[in-house]
């Protein structure tokens, strides 16, 4: 005899994981680095290292990223997000690599490359 519970956890495990799996085709690929000019830009790196390797981006962004707080990861409500915890200012950095090669976006956050990802290829 099955225990409901433990089939309603099993369930939404199978779930979550075929879900996941499912959408890791649609989703941008990951990277550490960046080459540009013959040199290797990662997380980590200074914007300044950024800028002098890979020059100014091709386009950019900056929105303000919510503040989140640990019981529970729950973002910090409207009312006190504002006036006490103010917003994390995140800059994205697009850069196109050439004819061929995959759009890359570089994140940024307090200065420092938060992460790298690469988009869908340009057209030659």
């Amino acid at each position: 005899m099955r225990n409901a519970q433990g089939g309603t956890v099993k369930f939404l495990v199978c779930t979550a994981v075929c879900f996941t799996l499912a959408t890791a085709n649609f989703l941008p690929a990951h990277a550490e680095t960046l080459r540009c000019s013959g040199h290797i830009v990662e997380t980590g790196d200074s914007r300044l290292s950024v800028l002098r390797y890979c020059g100014e981006p091709l386009l950019q962004d900056a929105y303000c990223a919510p503040v989140y707080y640990a019981p529970g990861l729950q973002p910090v409500p409207e009312p006190f997000a504002r006036a006490v915890v103010p917003c994390s200012l995140v800059d994205e950095w697009l850069y196109d690599c050439g004819p061929g090669n995959l759009v890359a976006t570089v994140r940024l956050r307090a200065g420092r490359v938060l992460s790298i990802m690469y988009g869908t290829r340009t057209m030659p």
